[in-house]
């Protein structure tokens, strides 16, 4: 395990056990929220294209938890903890055969995120996020066959990281909110990986629901 998966894994163990106890401390004053979150995601792969066509969005989720410690009234750090889902999808048409490829990459989360407060119901988010694959592979379907086929992790950089921004809207202890990220980390790591993707990096829209649990 190279070194910046040990630091993203650390960074996540005591991120979590940090909000577990502040938030236990603050839950007995009613200042925290601690909740369970999930939803669709809407992922796409920009890079300069090599000849792909008609690249479309994966259509994803994403899953965790999440908790909020205020620092003001009107202001808050949200740390989380998530399972998301990214990639692309592209459809080919070659000498007559055609089909679809589905590139599938999967990552543990960590975002960290500046929360502004307009009253008791809606919320401005924004911050960095870190994450670190999990797996990767390609999904066919089409006239060359179907079948998904598992690409070795080493072809791409393990920890992504990148900027996101949102908003939230609370209905009582529920909530819906809306997000977009945008990685900063080249997808690619070793020469055919490069080949084929060059400079992409991930792009993912969110459509969560989620509730408080205090």
């Amino acid at each position: 395990m190279n070194n910046s998966v040990k630091t993203l894994m650390v960074a996540a163990f005591f991120s979590v056990g940090s909000l577990l106890l502040n938030s236990s401390d603050a839950l007995a004053q009613g200042k925290a929220r601690v909740g369970l979150k999930g939803g669709l995601n809407a992922s796409s792969l920009y890079y300069d294209s090599q000849g792909a066509t008609n690249k479309n969005e994966r259509i994803g989720f994403h899953a965790g938890v999440f908790s909020q410690i205020p620092v003001s009234e009107f202001f808050a750090i949200q740390p989380e903890l998530l399972y998301m889902t990214k990639g692309a999808s592209a459809t080919y048409n070659v000498i007559g055969f055609n089909g679809k490829n589905t590139f599938k990459l999967n990552y543990a989360e960590l975002p960290v995120l500046a929360t502004f407060k307009l009253g008791q119901a809606v919320e401005l988010q924004a911050g960095p996020y870190v994450s670190y694959l999990l797996n990767s592979n390609i999904n066919s379907n089409g006239d060359f066959g179907s079948g998904s086929t598992a690409v070795n992790r080493d072809n791409f950089n393990k920890v992504d990281y990148g900027i996101a921004g949102g908003l939230n809207l609370y209905f009582g202890k529920a909530f819906i909110g809306a997000r977009y990220e945008q990685g900063l980390q080249n997808i690619a790591n070793s020469g055919a990986a490069n080949t084929i993707l060059g400079n992409a990096k991930n792009g993912v829209g969110l459509l969560s629901v989620g509730f408080s649990v205090n």
